[in-house]
């Protein structure tokens, strides 16, 4: 990273959202973080159906589905569908849109940034970033992407969570932060959105500074000082 650039990092929202809506949903955030880190959004590959007309030109999308055209964070999903598609369009914008130093992710996109922060710290080529901003996070139950979580995650990340998130409950988020090394939790007192207050701005950017020119920016422990 040269000296006095922002720090970029690759924004995943969330289920039924777009790179468009997400944007939108994210202004306070970007206005935090000025100056310090940009935020480039990404669409998910998969339209979710009987929604493509919501929205017009911008209809509501997905990561992947625990069901039939349908997702539900807590479901134990038999066979999940679409998260292949979505971990390649995340490695194509990292490698045409970048470079990135890191990942923000919301609810459904904090859910796979988590999983693609899994395939970093085992070394996968296809996502060269250095941590990652969980909001509203949460595993997946699916049996079949068990294997993100078998051993602690080492990459650094900082989980926000709703206190009153009646969406992906707290407890959901606290779990997902228990999969990886040393994670710094930040609780906030609201509910299903990313937060960008006086007390999370200050968390966000105590976070960032880690990574900035002359910080020292931290990589997976496996492959060099953290």
């Amino acid at each position: 990273m040269s000296e006095g650039r922002p720090l970029r990092l690759l924004a995943l929202h969330g289920y039924r959202q777009s790179e468009r809506r997400f944007r939108q949903r994210t202004g306070a955030l970007r206005k935090a973080l000025r100056g310090r880190a940009e935020l480039v959004a990404v669409s998910a590959p998969h339209l979710v159906p009987g929604d493509e007309d919501d929205g017009g030109d911008d209809p509501p999308r997905g990561w992947w589905f625990s069901g039939p055209g349908t997702f539900e964070a807590g479901e134990a999903a038999a066979a999940p569908a679409g998260l292949d598609e979505s971990l390649s369009a995340v490695a194509a914008a990292l490698e045409e849109r970048g470079p990135f130093d890191g990942l923000l992710g919301f609810s459904q996109g904090a859910a796979l940034a988590a999983m693609v922060c899994s395939l970093r710290a085992r070394g996968d080529p296809r996502f060269p970033v250095a941590f990652a901003i969980l909001v509203a996070g949460f595993a997946s139950c699916a049996p079949a992407h068990g294997h993100f979580y078998r051993e602690p995650i080492a990459l650094p990340t900082l989980h926000v969570v709703g206190d009153a998130d009646a969406v992906i409950p707290a407890p959901l988020s606290r779990k997902l932060a228990r999969h990886f090394v040393e994670p710094v939790v930040l609780a906030h007192p609201g509910g299903h959105f990313v937060p960008a207050a006086a007390p999370q701005k200050k968390a966000y950017l105590d976070f960032l500074d880690r990574f900035r020119p002359g910080q020292g920016r931290a990589e997976p422990l496996g492959a060099g000082a953290v």
